[in-house]
């Protein structure tokens, strides 16, 4: 098995390769090891609560809406709330939505609001759609067996 050292390095480099502004890019299962590993490591989904609730939750999970439901209006409080939320601005945040994407933009406020170790799980809690145009068939979280519950 990897140990975080690695797992970290690697995160930083596809960061780096990709241009992000945040520490890392991790995989399901990095961000899984890294949440095991690294005290204080915490994962804020940032999915919609419709979403957590038909499609499932990460137990221990920070919940904070990116985008508001219905609507998709943006959360203008997210900050805010992550801020009340995470005990240690210098905390290791993993930040994770259906495919990635709206984690992206989470993890850029979060730096930009002062949170250094931020993380984007790449493919998400559902992963990218299949050929049927379905979605937890591909990648993501659920997909690779991590811990979930369905609501």
């Amino acid at each position: 098995m990897e140990n975080l050292t690695e797992i970290l390095l690697r995160a930083r480099e596809r960061a780096e390769k990709m241009k992000l502004p945040y520490a890392g890019a991790l995989t399901p299962h990095e961000a899984h090891a890294v949440l095991l590993g690294l005290p204080g490591a915490r994962i804020v989904d940032v999915r919609t609560r419709a979403e957590l609730d038909w499609v499932g939750r990460i137990p221990g999970a920070i919940e904070i809406e990116w985008n508001t439901y219905p609507g998709g209006v943006p959360n203008a409080q997210f900050v805010a709330l992550l801020q009340q939320q995470v005990e240690a601005l210098q905390a290791p945040l993993l930040f994770i939505c259906r495919s990635g994407a709206r984690s992206h933009n989470a993890a850029i406020a979060a730096v930009t609001a002062g949170m250094q170790d931020c993380y984007n799980v790449l493919e998400g809690f559902e992963g990218d759609r299949n050929a049927d145009g379905q979605r937890g068939r591909l990648g993501g979280w659920r997909h690779a067996g991590l811990p979930w519950q369905q609501s």
